[in-house]
């Protein structure tokens, strides 16, 4: 059981910057593949960003490549994605989710726990 709650969402203007943080409760933390998710009005969820257990690896979506980092502090039970030069179509809900060392390129379907999500809208 892996409870995940997100924070520091919220509404930015283009070329801003956000910090998501995402807090989790439960066993072997380390040992959680954690991911990012979102999704945007009317749209499937997509993939963002994901980083294996120790934090030695990392996968990010090539539309965020240049601009979203993930990382993890695994004495905090903690990952966080920041988000630099916010575009508009980076406004969505923003997901965090967790899965028993699964590999960076998993899919969504394949993660167990996820959290309740949070907003991030960029303004024009």
């Amino acid at each position: 059981q892996v409870q995940l709650v997100e924070s520091g969402g919220g509404l930015v203007q283009a070329g801003g910057s956000l910090r998501l943080s995402c807090a989790a409760a439960g066993r072997s933390f380390s040992s959680y593949t954690m991911a990012w998710f979102r999704q945007a009005p009317g749209q499937e969820r997509e993939f963002v960003a994901a980083v294996s257990g120790s934090g030695a690896t990392t996968n990010t979506a090539d539309s965020v490549k240049d601009r979203f980092t993930i990382s993890r502090d695994n004495a905090k039970n903690t990952v966080y994605l920041q988000m630099n030069n916010l575009k508009p179509e980076d406004t969505a809900v923003y997901y965090c989710a967790a899965g028993w060392r699964l590999l960076v390129t998993a899919p969504s379907t394949s993660y167990n726990y996820w959290g309740q999500g949070i907003q991030v809208t960029v303004s024009s």
